[in-house]
Order: structure tokens, then sequence, then C-alpha cells
């Protein structure tokens, strides 16, 4: 598949834009703990529902969610983190090698939560990619999830289908040659759809990656989504595109959903790994109606 076209000037700017008036919707809280700043985005005013929070995935931000903040919103309140090393909040320390490098990231996003909506306060909670098992293990450790929502979540332990190299933007000798690298990935990556990887796409992207400052390849690497699920036993929801790179979604998703109760599948079809951008109608319908 050849890579799209740059966006032009004018076409980040209307990127810019789109997320401005999103992000315009939202109230923003930077409660600390043990001195880790979290940038929280508050969508909605409902307080008799449990909070939906939704957790983006690795090389992301709160703009993971950019086209279902609006839908999830306006009956439920929404809270989307930029998690601790990522966008708008504060880098961790870097653990020592061989200790786990999500305890501290779930420790800040923890203790930040609840000073923003009551320890025990329940919630409903999902993740994307990384922020799936990172969810998944936050809701073992938190408690008081209600249900959980997983889409292209990472620490499957199972199959990946990549087949396109990603590149090195990071190595970059200019800003347009790291443009076309990034460009590259969010197609080999990202969506299966040329037609989704639009100028708004690249925007979320391209400053997500360059917000990022937390290894999380490893992490999603590591397994461990399974045992946390099991551990929950709370209903869960496990989504994923059709064509999703990291992972042979069908038989994934049949094998998960058939390993304990209150569990539910759905592959979307056409649909690559940011499956709720790519098809954000079909993914806010299945979460409305999941969550209730």
């Amino acid at each position: 598949m050849p890579t799209p076209a740059l966006p032009t000037p004018d076409e980040s700017a209307e990127a810019r834009r789109q997320i401005a008036r999103i992000e315009a919707l939202s109230t923003s809280h930077d409660p600390v703990h043990d001195g880790i700043r979290v940038r929280w985005r508050r969508f909605g005013t409902d307080t008799t529902q449990p909070p939906i929070v939704l957790l983006h995935g690795g090389h992301g931000s709160w703009m993971h969610w950019l086209r279902n903040a609006e839908a999830l919103s306006a009956q439920r309140t929404l809270l989307l983190p930029d998690m601790p090393g990522f966008h708008d909040s504060d880098a961790l320390p870097r653990v020592a090698p061989g200790e786990d490098a999500l305890v501290p990231l779930l420790a800040a996003l923890g203790g930040t939560l609840d000073a923003l909506i009551g320890a025990g306060t329940p919630i409903d909670l999902g993740g994307f990619s990384f922020g799936g098992l990172t969810a998944a293990r936050f809701a073992v450790r938190r408690g008081a999830i209600r249900r959980l929502a997983l889409m292209g979540s990472g620490g499957h332990g199972t199959l990946r289908r990549m087949t396109v190299e990603m590149i090195n933007w990071r190595a970059a000798p200019d800003r347009e040659t790291e443009r076309a690298a990034l460009m590259h990935n969010l197609g080999a990556l990202m969506l299966h759809d040329p037609a989704a990887i639009d100028p708004l796409a690249f925007e979320i992207h391209d400053l997500s990656c360059h917000g990022t400052r937390f290894r999380s390849k490893e992490v999603s690497l590591s397994g461990g989504l399974q045992a946390a699920i099991d551990t929950l036993g709370v209903p869960t929801l496990l989504l994923w595109g059709e064509f999703d790179v990291t992972a042979d979604s069908r038989p994934l998703v049949e094998q998960l959903a058939s390993e304990g109760p209150g569990r539910e599948g759905v592959v979307i079809d056409g649909a690559g790994h940011w499956v709720q951008y790519e098809r954000a109608d079909e993914v806010n319908a299945q979460l409305l109606r999941f969550l209730g």
C-alpha cells in the first residue's frame, strides 16, 4: 500500500482546530501523586452514574479518544488522562533493570484519579492497546470497577501479524523525513483503511509520539492480560479490529471471551488497530450499549 501524502499546512491547521474544539468541551485537572503530576480531562457533568475512564495506547495521549469523547460524554462523565510519561503529564523515574515498569505508572494513575473522584468510587474502565493491559492491571490494583472494555489490547501474549517494518522516526535527519516516517508507521501499525489515514489522524499521531517518554512496547509484549481479567471477574468487552496487526483478532477474541463468564467478544469488520478512530461510530455504539 502506498504511503498517503503528508498533510499540507492548511490541512494540519484544520486538524489542530478539530482537536481544540473537542478539548474545549473538557475541563483540565492536574492532581499530583508522589511528585508526579497527571493531566486529566473531564468531559460531561453527570454525577448519577459511575464515570467512564479510558486509557490511551502507547505513543498515545487522550487524543486517541478524540472521535469518542462527545458521544460517550453525552450522558456520562468521561475522564481521559494523559498517563504518566505521556503528552501533558510528568515523566516517571526510570525503573531499575528487572523491575516492573507499570507499577509506578499505576500508582500515579490511581493516586491522581482518587484525588479527583475519591478512593473507592466505582468506575467503568476501558483501554486501548498498551492502555488495555494497563487498564486490566489497574482494575486489579484499584478495585471498584463495574465494567471493563478493552480495544486492541496489549498483553495477550499471542501471535502478532505485523508485515510492514516500522521506521525509527526519532533517527530522522530532518522534520520532513521524520513526518514521512510517522506517516508510514501510522499505516503500518495503527490504521487499515487508507481513507482513515487523514490529516487529523496524522496530527494526533505526530503530537502524541512527540510527547511520549515511557517505553510501552516491552510492557505490551510481556503478557499478563488473561491473568488480570481472570482475577477481576467483572463484565468485560473484548473488542478488536478485523485487520489489527497486533493480534490475530478473530481467534483471540473467541478464545478470551470463552474463558470466563460475563465476557463479550466483538470484531469490527474492516478496521485496523486504532479501531475507535477508524470505526468511531460502531465502537461508540458498542461502548454505549455495553456500559449501559
